[in-house]
């Protein structure tokens, strides 16, 4: 994918409502056969159904954060206080719940503008003040798929669980995209060269598994201190939009305008070479996470072929560009978003999993 296309514009925008596309039962025994489904002790419904008023939160600047602080009456607080706090440790601990004694529900916040209607549970630890958070949502098919391909195929693992019709979510630490332009973008310890190459592979990966909406505020940056300055990873949170829109572009970060000062220092600071290396060494890793996860990843990817997740209109308008872009008219007789998934994976990564499978028949003989 070239930087030095058309640059971000307005009416590059995602849907403004996703619906929500229920886990079917193929998906569900996948989740279960995978230890992703458990019983949970609290409901996405029972935080949603017994709020009794809600405040609005501001940040440390006193700005509207857009989420909300949900409170509970009394009669239900205990019942979802103590049921918040084992789902904490089914995330952290595998259910183990001898730690669950010095924590505690500090927070629990709720966003009604985004697409799931997240709720971020804020735990502390009594004994210290040091606190954690994680997220309930309702369980939409799209997002799991995304979650489930963002654990294979990045250099990311996730931890999530389902249940019925609750999803619930790790937290993913790092710097928001768009507060990073903000406050650390024009700093004088920022590698923006680093910071680059990893732009440029971020975009890569969302293009390959078909992950949309990837704006600045929907991923984050963490920064690792090195030997010498720091290292940059930049990481998806929000998994709405996995193979949901139409438009091509949409799946390609650099084309948001959110996203121009990252698409900037590429253009800056990366020639066309080592643009192309950087989408070639992403490409392979993905490659050799397609290889080592091959069963379990073409078990998702043959239920996602056979699943709803978008409209007739979106999968014609998506398969019609990819068919374009890539001159390959097999596009054309994908029938699903899955189907186009793997299409899109097999275009974009054969000639790495070839060259993998060849280096691999040299080493044995």
């Amino acid at each position: 994918m070239q930087f030095n296309g058309p640059l971000p514009d307005e009416s590059n925008k995602p849907s403004r409502k996703k619906p929500i596309f229920p886990v079917t039962d193929p998906l569900r025994d996948y989740l279960k056969q995978h230890g992703r489904e458990v019983r949970l002790p609290v409901s996405y419904r029972d935080l949603l159904q017994h709020i009794t008023y809600s405040v609005p939160l501001k940040d440390k600047h006193q700005q509207d954060t857009l989420w909300e602080t949900a409170l509970y009456d009394m009669r239900h607080w205990d019942f979802i206080r103590e049921g918040l706090v084992q789902m904490y440790a089914i995330l952290k601990t595998e259910g183990d719940l001898r730690f669950t004694s010095h924590l505690d529900v500090a927070r629990v916040d709720f966003c009604r503008f985004a697409n799931s209607m997240p709720f971020r549970i804020r735990i502390v630890n009594k004994f210290n003040d040091n606190y954690d958070h994680f997220y309930v949502k309702q369980a939409d098919a799209s997002r799991t798929y995304g979650l489930e391909l963002e654990h294979l195929l990045s250099p990311n693992r996730i931890t999530f669980f389902t249940h019925q019709s609750t999803l619930v979510e790790e937290h993913i630490p790092g710097i928001p995209g768009d507060i990073f332009i903000q406050h650390y973008l024009d700093d004088p310890l920022t590698n923006k060269i680093r910071l680059s190459k990893e732009f440029v592979k971020f975009n890569e990966r969302c293009f390959v598994r078909l992950l949309g909406d990837m704006r600045s505020y929907n991923f984050v940056i963490e920064m690792t201190p090195d030997i010498e300055e720091y290292q940059y990873r930049i990481r998806a949170i929000d998994f709405d939009q996995q193979s949901y829109e139409g438009r091509k572009s949409l799946y390609i970060p650099q084309f948001f305008k959110e996203n121009l000062a990252y698409v900037g220092l590429c253009m800056k600071h990366l020639n066309k070479d080592s643009i192309e290396q950087y989408q070639t060494e992403e490409r392979t890793m993905m490659a050799f996470r397609v290889a080592s996860s091959r069963h379990r990843l073409m078990e998702l990817l043959n239920i996602m072929s056979r699943d709803a997740i978008s409209t007739p209109e979106k999968l014609d308008e998506l398969r019609t560009a990819l068919a374009t872009h890539f001159q390959n008219p097999a596009f054309l007789k994908c029938r699903s978003m899955g189907q186009l998934v793997k299409r899109q994976m097999k275009q974009t990564l054969q000639k790495n999993l070839a060259l993998i499978q060849k280096n691999l028949r040299k080493s044995e003989d």
